[in-house]
């Protein structure tokens, strides 16, 4: 007698993330009527979204992270699931007071410092891209300024010169129809000029319309900016029109590629670096993976002497006190509370509330509240003490981890960064977001195996596998390679994928009048 096959399907694999934790994070979907953890489900349990472990009464907290993401509205039983349907916010104590001193100090030094070949500048910053930008003033002025971009590159003109990375259109939607002594007037000053100011970017050329609200010569003359071999200006109507305005848009930019194509890269220090952390299409996995390897590869370069920039305030919403904890003096704790603050009375004036974000991706994804979503993008940021706090797309001037106020959607936090000096960026999906940026390199880091394989055309690193064994800091170490590979030269998915042209948004604040 033949004896029958009989498959043995392994159980499914879960995470309990603290020992605290009254739920456990599924890595495997968990079907109804298997045991994941110890505890048999009730329900169907989809990858990445949370079981209960134990009865939680009505109004008791929902714990993940060792920290409260949430209360239950209704009674729940072990083996539940747990997502929008019991699972609700309310506000409830946090220590938030701004520590007195930080609780850590600036890792020291490390020997031997690591270096990376990069472009250094005529002021000592040091770019991984040698770009050419071509920045309109207003909305009026972008068509032009792409025409411009399209004729270079029609030309050929840039086989000539293989330093540069390119010639980048980066037009906006703005700048006009605003108060120009206003918060957005100001918000979109700093960002044209951090752009035309960063490393990353050999040579600007800036065009306007010639009657709007934002005036290139009122811009230049705050910045002290002046006509030179790498910066140069005009105005449609001043030029004649159009065509006028493009040709001579065009020989503008080949009168600077030349000086452009003389950087050559060499090998300096880290400490030159300026990451820019991002997060988007965040899923359940997103707080275990990609985001705490990130927070490793945040503070190597922070031990090396570099900056890592932590963004997207509405994403840190509820787990700000974590940060305020490690801030390096109270007045920078202070600060990011009043960010906090104008968040909150931003969303009412807008009949909107904090917890809008997650969104539908996000909570498809298994992540319920934005307690859940802040807890995990916090991690990006690492451990290392909280070194200054900035306004959106303000100068960058301190070393270590700083945080800058953003939006949390993508584009315009990136650009708000960017601008802030950022010259190479990480950015990490469990979703799949679909992003690159221009003149900073973006680097994509994958949540969860499954998407990655989906995506593998626009994701550079695979976090999947640490659900699989890999160790955290040893996937840090990974991004952190990554990091120095890509500032050198190494083209990312996104760059061989033509992103960037078309990913650079302001922040627009106030009316539009």
């Amino acid at each position: 007698m033949v004896e029958p096959d009989i498959m043995v399907r392994p159980a499914p694999r879960s995470v309990r993330m603290d020992p605290d934790d009254n739920l456990i994070v599924a890595v495997d979907a968990i079907e109804r009527g298997v045991a994941a953890g110890g505890i048999v489900a009730a329900d169907r349990i989809p990858r990445g979204h949370k079981m209960a472990v134990a009865a939680i009464e009505a109004g008791a907290p929902i714990v993940k992270f060792g920290q409260i993401i949430g209360f239950a509205t209704v009674a729940i039983a072990p083996g539940t699931w747990l997502h929008e349907h019991n699972v609700g916010l309310r506000d409830f104590e946090r220590n938030s007071r701004p520590a007195i001193d930080p609780t850590g100090r600036p890792p020291a030094a490390i020997e031997p410092p690591v270096t990376f070949a990069g472009f250094r500048r005529p002021d000592g910053r040091v770019g991984t891209r040698n770009y050419v930008g071509i920045l309109s003033s207003v909305n009026c002025s972008a068509t032009a300024a792409r025409f411009m971009a399209e004729e270079i590159v029609r030309s050929g003109v840039l086989a000539d010169f293989p330093n540069i990375d390119g010639v980048v259109p980066l037009v906006h939607g703005t700048g006009c129809a605003m108060d120009t002594e206003g918060e957005g007037f100001e918000v979109l000053k700093r960002t044209q000029w951090g752009y035309a100011a960063n490393p990353n970017m050999a040579a600007v050329i800036m065009v306007g319309l010639g009657c709007e609200a934002f005036q290139i010569d009122r811009w230049k003359q705050a910045y002290g900016i002046v006509e030179s071999d790498r910066f140069r200006s005009l105005t449609i109507q001043q030029t004649g029109g159009t065509r006028k305005t493009v040709e001579a848009g065009v020989a503008a930019i080949q009168d600077l590629l030349p000086l452009a194509n003389q950087a050559r890269r060499e090998q300096v220090p880290a400490s030159h670096l300026m990451l820019a952390l991002q997060c988007g299409g965040s899923d359940g996995y997103s707080g275990m993976t990609a985001n705490p390897a990130l927070g490793i590869a945040a503070d190597l370069l922070v031990a090396h002497g570099g900056t890592a920039i932590l963004s997207e305030t509405p994403e840190i919403y509820g787990a700000e006190h974590l940060l305020i904890q490690r801030a390096a003096s109270p007045e920078i704790g202070e600060r990011l509370i009043g960010l906090i603050r104008w968040w909150e009375d931003y969303a009412a004036r807008h009949r909107g509330v904090m917890n809008n974000n997650p969104s539908p991706g996000n909570k498809a994804g298994g992540l319920t509240t934005i307690l859940e979503k802040s807890l995990g993008a916090i991690a990006k940021g690492g451990s290392s003490p909280l070194a200054g706090v900035y306004r959106y797309a303000e100068p960058i001037t301190r070393k270590g981890l700083v945080f800058m106020d953003t939006p949390g959607f993508d584009p315009v936090a990136a650009t708000g960064q960017i601008a802030g000096g950022a010259n190479v960026l990480a950015f990490t999906t469990g979703r799949g977001s679909a992003f690159g940026s221009k003149p900073t390199p973006s680097i994509k880091l994958a949540t969860n195996t499954p998407m990655y394989m989906r995506m593998v055309d626009d994701m550079d690193v695979n976090c999947g596998d640490i659900l699989d064994g890999v160790s955290i800091k040893q996937k840090g170490r990974e991004i952190f390679e990554q990091i120095l590979e890509v500032a050198s030269g190494r083209r990312t998915k996104s760059e061989m994928l033509g992103y960037g042209d078309h990913e650079f948004v302001p922040w627009q604040i106030g009316a539009t009048m």
